[in-house]
Parts: C-alpha cells; sequence; structure tokens
C-alpha cells in the first residue's frame, strides 16, 4: 500500500479535465471525480497536508474487511481522500436504498452495506454529518439503482443513516473455527 508523504500535490489537469494527485517518482493519480463535482479548490496546486494524511491512514484501516486487491484498496482511499476535500456538497439520494429502520450512526472510514431492489453492496463511509453520510461504492462490481442507472467502483453518494446496515464480510465466514480430529 502507497504511503502518503510531504512530496505528493493535488493539482487539476486541465488537459484531461481531471483533479491529479503527483504522488512522486513520476507517479500519478487520476481523481474519480468528475470535474463538475468538484469545489474550486480542486482547480489549485494544493500539498497533500497532514489532514489529508491521517484520512488515508483513516480510510485504509477501514478497507481491511473488504476482498480487494492492493491497488483497488489504494484507488478506493485516494478516491475517498478526494471526496472529502473536493468534492461539492451533496443532498441525500435515498430513494435508492431500502429503509432498515435502524439508528446506524457509522463512524467516518467505517464499512456499510447499502441494499437496492436488485443487490447489495459495501461502501466506505467518507463522513457522517449527523443524520446522513457520504458514502463510496466500495465494491468493483457495478450496483443497479435502478433499470437504468448503476453505481461504479468509487462512485460517492450521500445517503440518510437509516438505509445504512453494518457491514457482514461474507468470506470471513468459518475462518478461525476448528474441528477436533481424532
Amino acid at each position: 500500500m502507497l504511503k502518503p508523504n510531504s512530496s505528493w500535490k493535488w493539482y487539476f489537469d486541465t488537459d484531461t479535465d481531471s483533479l491529479m494527485l503527483e504522488l512522486g517518482q513520476d507517479m500519478v493519480f487520476k481523481v474519480a471525480i468528475a470535474s463538475k463535482h468538484l469545489i474550486p479548490d480542486a482547480f489549485m496546486d494544493i500539498p497533500f497536508s497532514v489532514d489529508d494524511a491521517s484520512l488515508f491512514h483513516l480510510y485504509s484501516d477501514g478497507l481491511t474487511g473488504l476482498s480487494l486487491s492492493g491497488p483497488r484498496k489504494a484507488e478506493l482511499v485516494l478516491n475517498a481522500v478526494a471526496a472529502n476535500r473536493f468534492h461539492k456538497p451533496l443532498l441525500p439520494k435515498s430513494w435508492f436504498f431500502q429503509d432498515i429502520g435502524g439508528d446506524l450512526s457509522p463512524e467516518t472510514g467505517s464499512i456499510v452495506e447499502l441494499k437496492t431492489e436488485t443487490g447489495k453492496a459495501p461502501f466506505l463511509v467518507i463522513e457522517n454529518s449527523g443524520a446522513a453520510s457520504l458514502c463510496m461504492l466500495a465494491a468493483e462490481a457495478d450496483l443497479a439503482l435502478t433499470g437504468k442507472k448503476n453505481m461504479v467502483f468509487c462512485e460517492a453518494i450521500k445517503v440518510m443513516n437509516d438505509r445504512l446496515c453494518p457491514y457482514q464480510n461474507k468470506q470471513d465466514k468459518g475462518k478461525g473455527r476448528y474441528a477436533l480430529v481424532g
């Protein structure tokens, strides 16, 4: 996994119309947020801050239960840091998801699950603002919201917290259980 350092820098590339993160050593990360969803600060050169690094580690720690490769986890974390810092405020779009009726108040960086009419997927909580949370799709497969609308990996959406379920990693079932033989 990547380790943040003081040479990292956010900048906007007008040729690709994209927010970028210069990682040093000729490495550049292209953020998956459309330019129309970025706040004005995203169009300036800005160093990767101590707050960005703290969020990077917080989000990284929350991904341990996901079955994503190292590079995909890094992609998710960097997009989440960018969304936290540069995404325009969103209104909740809870109608896409089933009302669980719970009162979950997730921590920033935790993984939750959202359910639609046709499926469910894990999401990384980028920010909890009390009654609603900004979440990012943490599954590589698209999630169908309606018959015509899908969410893709690293896409952000704000939803009311009554739609959020605790995430249960299906991959870990049975791990750590042993049978006495003999």
